[in-house]
């Protein structure tokens, strides 16, 4: 269940740095109302996460997960062009991630 609570809370926060765009400095009132929700719903269930998954491996998961997603976000939403650097970077995110949550002795399996 940890890991559910892990992938809510990555999707929440990428909802919500989504919106944060939409937003426009908060003058928009539909996105930066998804913006406050977001962040709430993401925070609450990492810690829920964090009941059964160290930090360390939880942030990193949660952040490196959160980045890669908010780059496709940006590209798929907002036409923002992606490079080889930005695939690359992305590529070495998911490998990380699946390195900690296979090998780390430390995560909670």
């Amino acid at each position: 269940m940890h890991w559910l609570y892990l992938a809510i809370a990555i999707v929440s926060e990428v909802v919500a740095t989504s919106a944060l765009k939409a937003a426009n400095g908060f003058t928009r009132w539909g996105p930066s109302l998804l913006v406050m929700a977001g962040y709430t719903s993401a925070f609450y269930f990492l810690s829920l996460a964090l009941r059964t998954i160290q930090l360390g491996v939880a942030y990193a998961i949660w952040s490196g997960v959160g980045v890669a997603l908010i780059i496709l976000v940006g590209w798929v939403v907002y036409r923002q062009p992606l490079n080889v650097a930005s695939l690359i970077g992305i590529a070495l995110i998911v490998a990380g991630v699946i390195v900690l949550h296979i090998f780390s002795k430390t995560a909670a399996h």
